[in-house]
């Protein structure tokens, strides 16, 4: 059977204090912090950083590649592409949206199962809701993702069952940036019976009881339901995972394997984990960890993550971000739409970070060049990916007046470990925390959207931790 080979996961490095929501209104807020993607992160842009997290100490390339999100940044246009272009994957790979509700990260998960090869599964949200509202108070931001394959992994999957539903409790228009949302009660009373239905099948599979299982995960949009379906459970509450409602809030699509994940790095071997998901009906799914479980290492945990997050955004610019406040920008000319072929021509540099480096003496050149820099020899370069080659800031600036929904921007001239020289903005950082030898790594994200096209690009940001 399939299972799990190694995953991976992304929060963002900025949190939004709750209490804040209601020292601005007056009203909602409440305690712990919500993750936060920055200005320059969309669904896409987490799905990579997650993704590349999973990759990074493997040597197992997938054959197909399935990303999953409610709020995906394209419609009419694949975002799956972006994502396998950023992990500079062979052509061959196939890539593939699952995007439209919470319930398309299964969809990414169970199809990335049971293609029988190694698949990737990416899932990534962004989830907005009104000021004061529920949905902005309980909501987060990350992605996660799970590389499967044939044999146990890390953890296999031992049972799986549905139970679909179509009743209306929550909804969004396309093009709105929030969703309306039903009478709670009224999904706790179609979602309960649902989640006892997917969970009593699940266990028949393995013949097990509920009680039997080490650690249930139960998730779902419908925060009433959730509460009231783990009480159904029949486990002990002391058995039930940490929801992360405290320190990262409910990331939609990504949540369960967010969720799964935080589980699994604490996981020992022989553990059976039940994972109950609420989205138009339920879905119950049944892992139990192997021995490889003891050997395994994340990239980034995410309990490592959440500890890492800085929890001084303001409201304000939280608001901003997400486009509920229209703020006067820097006096510069807005951004021109990046054009289609140039991009095209350079896909491996603008998305995969490829730079060039000379066969006869070892330069390195960003943006890749056709003549070296030592040496003069023309068309005798082999290509190099740098997106996972560590850096140190050589000098920088601090532009106040350059376009940004996050001014000011800060320029710097990195220098790779190994050779080669780059200009870059520096993201997730403090103007003022900014140093000459500063060290930092390289995250993907959107320069900017213009027309509706997110030009993406890769930044530097500090390396933490």
């Amino acid at each position: 059977m399939p299972g799990i080979v190694t995953y991976g996961t992304y929060v963002p490095y900025n949190r939004l204090q709750r209490s804040k929501i209601g020292a601005a209104l007056g009203s909602g807020g409440g305690p712990g912090t919500r993750a936060v993607a920055s200005f320059d992160e969309d669904t896409t842009t987490l799905g990579v950083e997650a993704a590349r997290r999973c990759l990074r100490g493997t040597d197992v390339t997938p054959e197909a590649l399935y990303f999953a999100s409610a709020v995906p940044a394209y419609a009419d246009k694949s975002n799956a592409t972006a994502i396998h272009a950023a992990l500079d994957l062979p052509s061959s790979v196939f890539a593939v949206d699952e995007c439209g509700s919470p319930k398309s990260g299964i969809a990414a998960v169970g199809n990335a199962y049971w293609r029988r090869g190694p698949a990737l599964a990416v899932c990534a949200d962004i989830r907005v809701g009104l000021p004061g509202g529920a949905d902005e108070r309980d909501g987060g931001d990350a992605a996660a993702a799970l590389l499967l394959d044939d044999g146990p992994g890390i953890a296999e999957l031992i049972a799986h069952a549905s139970a679909t539903g179509e009743f209306l409790d929550r909804w969004r228009v396309p093009g709105a940036k929030t969703s309306k949302v039903w009478e709670e009660r009224f999904g706790e009373s179609k979602y309960v019976p649902l989640a006892q239905e997917a969970m009593a099948a699940a266990l028949k599979q393995v013949d097990m009881t509920a009680d039997q299982l080490d650690v249930v995960i139960v998730t779902g949009l419908a925060a009433r339901a959730v509460r009231s379906a783990a009480r159904g459970t029949g486990v002990a509450p002391e058995k039930l995972a940490d929801d992360l409602s405290a320190t990262v809030g409910n990331t939609g699509t990504a949540h369960p394997w967010l969720m799964l994940a935080n589980v699994l790095d604490q996981a020992e071997p022989g553990q059976t984990i039940g994972v109950v998901i609420l989205a138009d009906g339920a879905e119950a799914i049944i892992f139990r960890t192997t021995d490889a479980i003891a050997d395994h290492q994340s990239a980034e945990t995410v309990a490592q993550q959440v500890a890492a997050g800085n929890d001084g955004l303001d409201y304000q610019k939280y608001l901003t971000w997400r486009g509920l406040l229209d703020r006067e920008p820097p006096r510069r000319p807005d951004p021109e739409r990046p054009a289609a072929p140039p991009s095209s021509r350079s896909e491996h540099w603008k998305f995969g970070f490829v730079g060039s480096r000379d066969r006869s003496s070892g330069a390195i050149h960003l943006p890749p060049m056709r003549v070296s820099m030592k040496g003069g020899a023309v068309d005798d370069m082999e290509p190099i990916r740098m997106a996972d080659v560590p850096a140190t800031i050589a000098t920088f600036t601090v532009d106040r007046l350059a376009f940004s929904l996050s001014p000011p921007v800060v320029a710097a001239v990195i220098d790779f470990d190994g050779g080669g020289r780059f200009q870059s903005e520096v993201t997730d950082v403090d103007p003022a925390d900014v140093k000459i030898g500063m060290r930092v790594e390289m995250t993907f994200r959107k320069l900017f959207e213009a027309d509706g096209v997110q030009n993406y690009f890769w930044k530097a940001k500090p390396i933490r931790g």
